[in-house]
């Protein structure tokens, strides 16, 4: 690739789905999306003991985990309503399903309208914050969110 290219790329906006979670608004890189479901359209096998991974589900003949991200940013709500979503992912190391309280459309975001959050270096699946229509959208790198794992409550250490 030219470096005429890359500049021009550079400056190109990119399409992030947004998407509620606990009263706020998320966006994450469209490419990383297969599909969208209403979770109650899948046929899930689920374990109900309140865990992030909630079970699998069946989504056209492909069996994969669902993660429940309504428990994993806060209390989980008492039942799943129509809004629901699952957001169908082709991660890179895998395809799963994560459940949100639903998605609400896509935008179209360049670089340089996504600013770093402060105090955030140590998370690094956050990528930034950018406002769109008077939104604060918090932009993640749901490759490295979705490959976090659980840290059991004795297993810290301390420094």
């Amino acid at each position: 690739m030219s470096s005429s290219t890359t500049q021009a790329s550079a400056g190109a906006a990119q399409q992030y789905l947004v998407f509620r979670l606990g009263g706020l608004d998320y966006a994450l890189d469209f490419n990383k999306v297969q599909e969208l479901r209403p979770l109650q359209a899948l046929e899930r096998f689920s374990s109900d003991d309140g865990e992030i991974i909630s079970g699998v589900v069946v989504s056209r003949g492909v069996i994969m985990p669902i993660v429940d991200m309504r428990i994993a940013f806060g209390p989980r709500p008492p039942q799943h309503d129509p809004l629901t979503d699952v957001i169908i992912l082709k991660l890179s190391s895998c395809v799963m399903g994560m459940v949100v309280d639903g998605v609400t459309d896509i935008v179209a975001l360049k670089l340089e309208q996504i600013e770093p959050i402060a105090g955030a270096a140590a998370v690094d699946y956050l990528i930034g914050i950018s406002e769109v229509e008077g939104r604060r959208l918090i932009v993640v790198d749901i490759d490295k969110l979705m490959s976090i794992r659980k840290v059991q409550f004795g297993a810290r250490q301390a420094a």
